[in-house]
Formats: structure tokens, C-alpha cells, sequence
């Protein structure tokens, strides 16, 4: 399934992306019992609230049905405890920014407040000037992972979604530490949809795309990870206890700004498009 938010009644409502429209869970669920009604709810929901929307996506749904052109979207991660991110992690990437190869996994985080959606204005802060893009695929857990091995750690991905993790780099590089360079307002703007697990057969196997103001910049695949999204979450959960809702950003590839011979960083008006192969699109104008 396609799973979705959209703002109405100043709430986020929870969709389901279907050839012939939106199903609008909260009307459906008026008819239904045990349908969850949020984005959070049918992350944390388990295998019922799973089953009960795969049920309703079924169904004929005429009087639930939404034009998708006429929702503003929202954010598709929901609410999530915990925002991890990946640094390095794809070979090219490494080599064009003149890093070493990283032999772990490089985790930094970022918060609630870089949550933004596709076809949002993104912000550009007035204290800084190297602004660069990412785009990324990302990973929503679907249940508690502690001490999970490398075979078994796909069996908690809930879902897959497209982000740009976007960066301030002289920001990013003041000290040894990145934070303060991946966590100013917006700057983790994701697609509409949260794809669940079930339809990505191979997440090693997925191009990754982003263009500026028209111009393919980044043209890759997640094959060229250093570390698959498997060794990713097994990795994390030996340190901390994944939840529900828990993101995982699993880095970028070759083709951000940083890795230019020429840096034309980015500048209000500027129109970044990305793109993780069948998980859609997420399009921001930077201001």
C-alpha cells in the first residue's frame, strides 16, 4: 500500500493511495471498526491495523474516495521518537567529498522540527550559505527492534519513503560535530507516500534521482551502499531500542553540491526535486 497524510480541518488525516483516488480512512473507519485513523496509529498498530487497511483497500470505495490533486500533503512518517540518519554510507559519495571510507556506520540525528512535505517552501536560514541537497531513502520501523541480526532486521521495516535530508555544509563542518549543519526548521522534507514494506522487494535495488531547477544532479541506486539498510537498522539497535515510528535515513549518493568542483550552492528560488524509484517525488522551493 501507498499510505499518505493531508491537512484537513486543520488535522492530518491518514489516505490510502489507490488507482482511482485517495481513500479517506476517517470516513471509512466511521463504517469500519478497527481501522486506525492516523499515520501513527497504523505504524504502531501491528498486523490488525495492517490487515484492516489492506481490507478497506480492497473494498469499492466510491464515497470514501478523494482527488489526490485536490489534498495538500502532509508529512508520511507520522510522529517519530527518534530521527537517525546515515552519513557516508554510499561509495561514490565518499570518494567525491575526499572522506574516508567509513568501516561503521556514521549516525548523527536530526528532530521533530526539520519535518516538511513535498510542495513546501523550505527556508533558507540567513546565518549561513553552503545549502545542499540529499536525496535519500528512508525507513520507517514498524516494531521494537533491540539487538536484531543483519537476516532478520528487514522483518521490522514498516514502510519506505522518499527524503531530501538536506544540509548546511559550512554549518555542518564549524566542529566535529554535524548537528547544527542537518537540524534548521524543514530541512527533512519527505514524499506523500509511505509505501509499506511488502511492495519494495529489494531496498539495494532502487534508483535514487534529484534534479535543481530542472537538472539531473544525482542519478544512483541504493546498491552502491556501503551499508544496507539490513546492517543499518541491525547496526543502531545494538545501542538503542528502535520503536514504532523510529526513521532511519539511510544516506545519500555522488552528485551533492559539496562533491562540485564548482559549488553553486543553493539559493532562494532554486526548486529541488527527489526521487527514490517507486516511492514518489518530493518537490520544495527553497526561500
Amino acid at each position: 500500500m501507498k499510505l499518505l497524510t493531508f491537512h484537513r480541518n486543520n488535522m492530518l488525516q491518514l489516505g490510502i493511495h489507490t488507482a482511482n483516488g485517495v481513500i479517506d480512512v476517517a470516513q471509512a473507519s466511521d463504517k469500519h471498526t478497527g481501522i486506525p485513523r492516523t499515520m501513527d496509529a497504523a505504524i504502531r498498530g501491528g498486523a490488525e491495523a495492517m490487515k484492516a487497511l489492506q481490507g478497506l483497500a480492497k473494498e469499492p470505495a466510491t464515497n470514501w474516495l478523494l482527488n489526490e490533486q485536490d489534498l495538500q500533503p502532509g508529512p508520511c512518517v507520522g510522529n517519530p521518537e527518534k530521527l537517525i540518519c546515515i552519513g557516508l554510507n554510499y561509495k561514490r559519495h565518499a570518494a567525491e567529498t575526499g572522506m574516508a571510507v567509513p568501516t561503521s556506520p556514521v549516525l548523527f540525528s536530526k528532530f521533530n522540527n526539520t519535518l516538511a512535505e513535498t510542495g513546501e517552501s523550505i527556508p533558507l536560514p540567513n546565518n549561513a550559505v553552503q545549502y545542499d541537497y540529499e536525496v535519500e531513502l528512508g525507513v520507517v520501523i514498524g516494531k521494537e527492534a533491540r539487538y536484531v541480526s543483519v537476516d532478520k532486521a528487514l522483518e521490522y521495516v514498516f514502510g519506505y519513503f522518499t527524503v531530501n535530508d538536506m544540509s548546511v555544509r559550512d554549518l555542518q563542518f564549524r566542529t566535529s560535530q554535524w548537528l547544527l549543519g542537518k537540524t534548521p526548521d524543514k530541512f527533512f522534507p519527505t514524499a506523500s507516500y509511505l509505501v509499506t514494506a511488502d511492495e519494495v522487494v529489494d531496498p539495494q535495488n532502487l534508483g535514487l534521482y534529484c534534479w535543481v531547477n530542472g537538472e539531473l544532479r544525482q542519478n544512483s541506486n541504493t546498491a552502491d551502499m556501503i551499508f544496507s539498510v539490513a546492517e543499518c537498522i541491525s547496526y543502531i539497535s545494538q545501542y538503542m531500542t528502535l520503536k514504532p515510528g523510529d526513521v532511519i535515513s539511510t544516506g545519500t549518493p555522488e552528485g551533492v553540491v559539496m562533491g562540485m568542483a564548482e559549488k553553486n550552492w543553493l539559493k532562494p528560488g532554486d526548486e529541488v526535486i527527489v526521487e527514490v524509484e517507486g516511492l514518489g517525488k518530493c518537490t520544495n522551493r527553497m526561500v
